[in-house]
């Protein structure tokens, strides 16, 4: 690792009531992977967005390659080599993945847009980023996963030195999410700098380099990394040793407050799930995007219908009323 590619100093942001950053720092060298975490508020997403051109620092300076950089906008910040992609995809279904790559910067020639220029500068960052579908092809067929591909070739079209991802895979799969990896190896290989932001700390110890952690609009610590683990980055992020401040204990529970047998839902239906919510429980549920939490809740609640099994409730006090019964 060489020089720094890109470096934050004492960057300071404040809103009405609210100083969402102090002072802060960050470096980034060239063809590395820095992580960002810290909780929620932390600061994160607002440094990332000055960072992207969508929001000025009050105080402090931003260095691309040594010089110092001022962004009025996000065309700034992309002529500078930054490109940022949001937790919710900027991307048009109804437009094709060559469109939406281009779309709002497509070249022209004689006065007509360069159809034949996005075609092949298109095909040319797909295949970068290893997604093996037609140019042409319309961004409403491409599952979650391949969109979020499509965004990053989107950035990388801008030629960008520095990708900032924020939560990149909060709602991709699991095969999803390892190709997203898989991309992210490869773009370091090239040269390309990642700024990854995520919550998911097994995700950050898989990619990173190494981690920055923000706590409160403040630089809270640094990890090199030999030193990324778990407990280590939770630590850092919420100022303390969590271990001591939450403590399982035993109690007794109380009798069965929800029964379910055989719930199917209209999305898979050839699945019943059987489960028992006792008086006093708290019952976790879960599973990878798409497994179906969402619908079995929502069956729950009737806010969807079910196509088959049988819902109790209020059995603890004697009563119990049937919510489906098919």
């Amino acid at each position: 690792m060489g020089e720094f590619l890109l470096e934050v100093r004492g960057v300071t942001k404040r809103f009405p009531g609210v100083v969402a950053l102090s002072g802060v720092d960050l470096q980034v060298r060239e063809a590395e992977v820095v992580a960002l975490i810290g909780e929620n508020g932390a600061g994160k997403s607002t440094l990332m967005k000055i960072l992207a051109g969508v929001q000025s620092a009050d105080e402090g300076e931003l260095l691309i390659g040594g010089e110092v950089k001022q962004f009025t906008g996000v065309h700034d910040a992309q002529k500078a080599g930054v490109a940022l992609i949001h937790q919710e995809l900027n991307l048009a279904d109804n437009l094709t993945v060559e469109a939406n790559i281009f779309l709002g910067r497509e070249p022209g020639r004689f006065g007509w847009i360069d159809q034949g220029t996005i075609r092949k500068e298109a095909e040319r960052v797909l295949k970068v980023v290893g997604l093996e579908v037609p140019a042409e092809t319309l961004l409403s067929e491409l599952t979650l996963g391949r969109q979020q591909l499509v965004e990053i070739a989107k950035a990388l079209s801008t030629n960008a030195r520095v990708v900032i991802m924020d939560e990149p895979t909060s709602s991709l799969s699991m095969s999803e999410a390892e190709c997203l990896f898989e991309v992210i190896r490869d773009l370091r290989k090239r040269g390309v700098s990642v700024i990854y932001i995520s919550h998911r700390l097994g995700e950050v110890k898989e990619l990173a380099d190494r981690v920055v952690v923000f706590r409160d609009g403040e630089n809270a610590g640094a990890l090199e990394r030999e030193e990324i683990e778990h407990d280590t980055m939770v630590k850092l992020m919420v100022g303390r040793d969590v271990a001591q401040f939450y403590q399982r204990t035993s109690h007794d529970l109380g009798e069965v407050a929800l029964s379910v047998r055989g719930l199917r839902t209209v999305e898979h239906p050839e699945h019943g799930l059987d489960f028992e919510v006792r008086a006093g429980e708290v019952v976790g549920v879960a599973g990878l995007v798409g497994a179906g939490r969402s619908e079995m809740l929502a069956a729950l609640f009737g806010a969807r219908p079910a196509v088959g099994g049988e819902i109790s409730a209020g059995g603890w006090n004697g009563l119990t009323l049937s919510l489906i019964h098919i």
